[in-house]
């Protein structure tokens, strides 16, 4: 396989350099909803993805005072108590989301995380925290235990012990049967795109603290099952704009790195994937990009899965500027 992907990345950066309001200033959308419920200024998404995706393709700002102008707007956002909030995602999700970007300028939020040290500040209250989760139906409840914990390893400097009450609790309580969410998580109540949009949160954590992802060769299983399956579990994947291709990707690239397990197979998957997901990006691209990327948040997801197709398949996948996913560096997207 060989796909040169220069002209998709040269829209999704013409696509960021239209959300630029002013320096530093980036709106998620540019096209309002029938509601009028979105909000087209400079906004917390809209700054951290412009973030992530301009890192993610080898454009990121150089100029030291443009860099100052997205820190110092990306700092506004901050509340009191530590927490960046916007009404898409919930506070944990929304605060590791700024904190992380905020990183890629080696910068820190201009206040310190007073919520999460107040709730999440000591190993019991790490494991009483994950303990007390719905992981069977909260939809965020992934995110919000990812978001803690990649926040303040971020900017926290908390010990040891602290990081290992969180993988310590997970390794407990890991799924046996296909080690995608915790155990009794899948109960029949969700179908397994739920489970994985969500577990993709705390496998990142995983990697980025180089632990071990947990019960790999059963998630290995699954994801190859899921994908063989898919127009039954989830027709539409990798034809739409969302993060789920990414959440896919790389659970099943990461897990069947580390372990080898299946790995050919792994791979035969990704190049198929590959082969209708970039096309469906492609497709009619100069008349449909405006609309199609116009969420620069969704847009990101984009960006994450093209890096990590690359890193999975080195030299099929082409782009004269290699990208890089964020999650090599810092934890969550």
């Amino acid at each position: 396989m060989n796909i040169n992907i220069d002209s998709l990345l040269m829209y999704i950066e013409k696509t960021v350099k239209e959300h630029k309001l002013a320096p530093g200033k980036y709106a998620r959308w540019k096209i309002q909803n029938a509601e009028g419920t979105l909000n087209l200024d400079s906004s917390e998404y809209g700054c951290a993805d412009a973030a992530n995706i301009l890192y993610t393709i080898g454009k990121f700002p150089r100029d030291i005072n443009e860099r100052v102008a997205c820190i110092k707007e990306l700092q506004s956002f901050q509340k009191d108590n530590g927490t960046f909030e916007e009404p898409t995602h919930h506070p944990l999700h929304t605060t590791a989301h700024c904190v992380a970007a905020l990183e890629l300028f080696d910068a820190s939020p201009a206040k310190p995380l007073t919520y999460h040290l107040t709730n999440f500040g000591t190993p019991q209250q790490v494991s009483e925290f994950l303990s007390g989760g719905d992981w069977s139906n909260d939809v965020w409840q992934a995110h919000k235990s990812a978001g803690f914990y990649s926040a303040m390893a971020i900017c926290c400097d908390m010990p040891m012990e602290w990081h290992d009450a969180y993988f310590d609790w997970f390794a407990q309580h890991i799924d046996k049967t296909n080690g995608v969410n915790v155990e009794g998580a899948q109960n029949g109540q969700r179908n397994m795109l739920f489970h994985l949009a969500s577990w993709f949160h705390n496998v990142f954590n995983h990697t980025y603290a180089h632990r071990p992802i947990l019960n790999a060769e059963k998630c290995i299983d699954a994801m190859i099952d899921f994908f063989r399956n898919r127009e039954n579990e989830d027709p539409y994947l990798g034809k739409r704009i969302t993060f789920y291709e990414i959440d896919w990707l790389y659970l099943i690239n990461r897990a069947s790195m580390q372990t080898g397990h299946r790995r050919a197979e792994v791979l035969e998957c990704i190049r198929e994937f590959a082969l209708f997901y970039i096309p469906f990006l492609e497709k009619d691209i100069e008349s449909t990009y405006k609309i199609k990327f116009d969420d620069l948040h969704l847009l990101f997801g984009v960006v994450c899965a093209l890096a990590e197709l690359q890193i999975a398949l080195p030299g099929e996948i082409k782009s004269t500027i290699p990208l890089k996913n964020v999650l090599d560096r810092r934890p969550f997207i």
